[in-house]
């Protein structure tokens, strides 16, 4: 039977990885419909157009910070996890889990 750790960094390097993921896309997003609001200022359009598009920003902008919390404790929690199970670092999981960790670091706060 499989190692009840390595099924451990598995769970936990594809929570890390999601998230990662996800605040990537929360940002592009949001610059996304930043451009799209300067854009349609330039042009002139309607007030009621571009205050629609500044809700979808704040909607967007909102949801940040939840994401990045959740970023930050799927980090800890998985380099917690590669730091003390250093008898498995010969498993393509727990190399798979580094991996993460090192693309994602730069995203993290406190």
């Amino acid at each position: 039977m499989a190692d009840p750790r390595i099924k451990q960094l598995r769970i936990k390097t594809g929570i890390l990885k999601r998230t990662y993921k996800e605040k990537i896309s929360y940002e592009k997003e949001a610059e996304q419909i930043q451009e799209k609001i300067r854009k349609m200022q330039e042009e002139g359009q309607e007030v009621y157009y571009i205050k629609k598009q500044d809700q979808l920003l704040q909607e967007t902008q909102n949801v940040i910070p939840d994401t990045q919390k959740r970023l930050n404790a799927a980090y800890h929690d998985l380099k917690t996890l590669v730091e003390t199970e250093t008898e498995l670092e010969e498993a393509e999981e727990y190399l798979a889990a580094k991996a993460v960790i090192e693309e994602s670091a730069s995203h993290i706060t406190a």
